[in-house]
């Protein structure tokens, strides 16, 4: 997974699965990414299993957020992105800068959220 091209399709077929509401693709797209092991951490709190995060991120804010990527950067094995999730039904939306790190079939995600 470390070659741009398919960290960049990662990154679009997540956010378009996301958007549509597409769970088990969704899911495929991570488990693609990180056939042996995802860790997510939100910037100020330990890495976390990854997919128990992803569970509990579809079940609380699926049917709220929709996902606006502003950029996304693509370098070597890594990723960052800026993305606006707006909340559904509102003019609001919480930006995040998120890292990525593709590693030997390990993915390792970080969230900066800005409070």
């Amino acid at each position: 997974m470390a070659d741009t091209g398919h960290i960049e399709a990662f990154l679009l077929a997540q956010t378009d699965h996301w958007n549509a509401g597409d769970k088990q693709a969704f899911l495929d797209d991570y488990r693609r990414a990180a056939p042996d092991g995802l860790t997510i951490e939100y910037v100020g709190r330990p890495p976390q299993d990854g997919w128990a995060v992803l569970d509990h991120m579809w079940r609380q804010q699926r049917d709220r957020i929709r996902v606006e990527p502003v950029a996304k950067i693509v370098n070597g094995n890594e990723a960052a992105c800026y993305v606006r999730n707006v909340i559904i039904g509102t003019g609001s939306a919480i930006e995040t800068i998120e890292l990525y790190r593709f590693d030997a079939g390990r993915l390792h995600v970080r969230y900066f959220i800005r409070q």
